[in-house]
C-alpha cells in the first residue's frame, strides 16, 4: 500500500470516528477544533475526508496483494508430481526376503 493510500485510509478513519461522534453523543470533533462548521480549516478537514473516501473507493475494488503473492509462488513449480504423495510404498519385504534366502543358501554351502 501507497503513503498517499495510507493517508488516504487514516482520513476516512478519522471521518468516520467523528460521525460516529455526531450519531452518538451529537459532538462534532473536527468542528470543536477548528473553530466550528462553517470555518475554513473545518471545511479544508471535510473536503480532505471526503477526497480521501474517493480514493478509499480504488482500494476497495483493487486485486488484493496477498493472492497475487501466493499465485505467483506456485506459478514457479509449472508441473509439480503430486503422484509420489499419495502413490503407493515400495515393499521392502520382498527384498528382506529376498536377502534371507540368500542367507540361507550361504549357510547350506558352508555346511
Amino acid at each position: 500500500m501507497s503513503m498517499l493510500s495510507r493517508i488516504a485510509l487514516a482520513l476516512v478513519i478519522i471521518g468516520g470516528l467523528n460521525w460516529g461522534l455526531i450519531g452518538f453523543f451529537q459532538f462534532d470533533l473536527v468542528a470543536s477544533l477548528f473553530g466550528g462548521q462553517d470555518a475554513l480549516l473545518s471545511r479544508v478537514v471535510y473536503g480532505l475526508v471526503g477526497l480521501s473516501a474517493l480514493l478509499c473507493l480504488g482500494l476497495l475494488f483493487k486485486p488484493d496483494e496477498e493472492i497475487e503473492t501466493v499465485t505467483d509462488r506456485h506459478s514457479r513449480f509449472s508441473n509439480p508430481n503430486l503422484g509420489t504423495e499419495f502413490g503407493e510404498e515400495p515393499d521392502f519385504r520382498k527384498e528382506r526376503d529376498a536377502e534371507k534366502k540368500k542367507a540361507n543358501r550361504g549357510m547350506n554351502d558352508v555346511e
